[in-house]
């Protein structure tokens, strides 16, 4: 045999080979991993793809979740206040009062506006128990009788946002005496005394030897005698 025939009969032999690596579906591929180990091989672990959605999670809007929140911020704010850390106790209050309004959201009542308590009375059926409806509703009425309490003590209060809480508290419960009493020192503070008076008179009768409102009442009394005496010089 020649040296060109040998030549030729090795180049065969070469490009069979290379045949035989690439048999199979026209599309395949053949992509080994670094290092040279095939994804066949059994000496290697073999790793199934992820597949997802197949872990549950708890969703985190369980309206069990949402009132042990509320409740969780409510106490927060409460040692805020204590500790007198008053714009963070104010900033824990509101988020215990988000926390209520998504549970209104969860429970079927998107209305913003209106009052948790009011909506979990509405609702006759739900996943919450008799006892965690009245835990909301009273945490409720803690959240804006403490916003009051906690605006009173800043160095520019808002009378006006004072007042507006306080009268949340006394449409669920009329004889609040916090409620009244600081809805009186708002409605002084804001010029309107015969309002004034009345709350503070209210909350008198809830307790009849508190030094505050006692005070208050002979202040609101004498701004009211003081306006009635310059109304009367006024007339000609």
């Amino acid at each position: 045999m020649s040296v060109e025939q040998r030549r030729f009969e090795g180049m065969i032999r070469k490009r069979n080979g290379t045949m035989s690596v690439m048999s199979g579906s026209a599309n395949s591929t053949v992509t080994q991993p670094p290092g040279g180990r095939s994804r066949g091989d059994s000496r290697y672990p073999q790793y199934a793809p992820h597949q997802s959605g197949t872990m549950m999670v708890k969703p985190q809007n369980e309206p069990a979740d949402l009132v042990k929140r509320a409740l969780d911020f409510k106490t927060q704010g409460t040692q805020c206040y204590k500790d007198k850390k008053y714009r963070e106790a104010i900033g824990k209050y509101h988020r215990a009062l988000l926390e209520m309004k998504g549970l209104c959201r969860v429970l079927g009542d998107p209305d913003t506006s209106k009052s948790p308590s009011t909506v979990l009375t509405s609702i006759s059926k739900s996943s919450l128990t008799d006892e965690q409806k009245g835990a909301v509703e009273n945490a409720e009425l803690e959240c804006y009788n403490s916003l009051a309490a906690c605006l009173l003590q800043m160095e520019l209060v808002n009378y006006e946002r004072v007042k507006e809480y306080c009268l949340k508290v006394l449409r669920k419960e009329g004889e609040n005496f916090k409620a009244l009493y600081r809805s009186g020192v708002a409605y002084y503070h804001l010029g309107d005394f015969n309002k004034a008076l009345h709350y503070l008179k209210e909350s008198h009768k809830q307790q009849p030897t508190d030094t505050n409102v006692i005070r208050y009442i002979q202040l609101t009394e004498m701004k009211i005698r003081r306006n009635a005496q310059r109304e009367k010089s006024e007339v000609p």
